[in-house]
């Protein structure tokens, strides 16, 4: 599935500021990568349509001072000037509320490549090529994308009920993918505990285009159907 020419090149993703002069004007100890799903995709032979780049080591100020253009108020995402590609800055996230608005956000430069990749929601997302070239790979993203296996970085999977949606929205698009039983646990602990009641249509809908778009958009609704998801959501089958 992950052939040794994508592996080696790896250094096709990582990010290069010597010929970008708003790059350059970063700190000397700004630290980018590459992240998500643009590394999972490349290893899998995909095209891939979006690049995330993570900036580790900065304060807000220091993007805005280098001519990044913020995004939202509070989500510590900023544009760049020239190419309007999307830089995020290195965060946590503190659970505060339900639902997948009920979060707080800590954004500096003390935060690092391991933290910010914590926060993310399966480990085949979880990995992240440096300047250098090199994989950053803390939660063992490769050998689960080797295994076809889809599985939570942590057990802060379950604050975000997105993130079941998500995940059958993979299931779809990976049909040959198995969902590690520990996040199929969780997915059901969400569903009972009533987490996902608070998704909005509109979110739903937009992963359910997606799922519906992958080779198997039945592997969504099974997934979903078997998590309970399905009917806290859509209710019933008739009978």
């Amino acid at each position: 599935m992950i052939s040794d020419a994508a592996e080696q090149g790896l250094s096709a993703l990582a990010p290069d500021r010597s010929a970008d002069p708003v790059l350059q004007r970063l700190p000397q100890q700004a630290r980018l990568y590459c992240v998500g799903g643009a590394v999972r995709d490349h290893l899998l032979g995909e095209p891939d349509v979006d690049r995330d780049t993570l900036v580790v080591g900065c304060e807000p100020e220091d993007l805005l001072a280098a001519g990044f253009r913020p995004v939202g108020r509070d989500f510590p995402v900023f544009l760049h000037p020239t190419t309007h590609a999307e830089f995020a800055l290195a965060r946590t996230e503190r659970k505060t509320g339900q639902g997948y608005r009920g979060f707080v956000f800590q954004a500096s430069s003390t935060v690092s490549l391991e933290e910010d990749l914590a926060r993310r929601d399966l480990t085949v997302n979880a990995m992240a090529v440096g300047e250098d070239g090199r994989l950053q790979d803390p939660y063992g993203g490769l050998s689960d994308l080797r295994a076809g296996l889809l599985r939570h970085v942590s057990p802060a999977f379950s604050e975000d009920p997105v993130r079941l949606i998500r995940l059958a929205r993979f299931s779809a698009r990976w049909p040959d993918f198995r969902v590690a039983p520990e996040t199929l646990g969780l997915c059901k602990a969400m569903v009972e505990g009533q987490e996902v009641d608070s998704l909005v249509p509109e979110r739903v809908w937009q992963e359910f285009i997606k799922g519906l778009q992958g080779r198997r958009p039945s592997a969504m609704l099974h997934l979903l159907s078997e998590t309970g998801a399905w009917q806290r959501l859509i209710g019933p089958p008739p009978t």
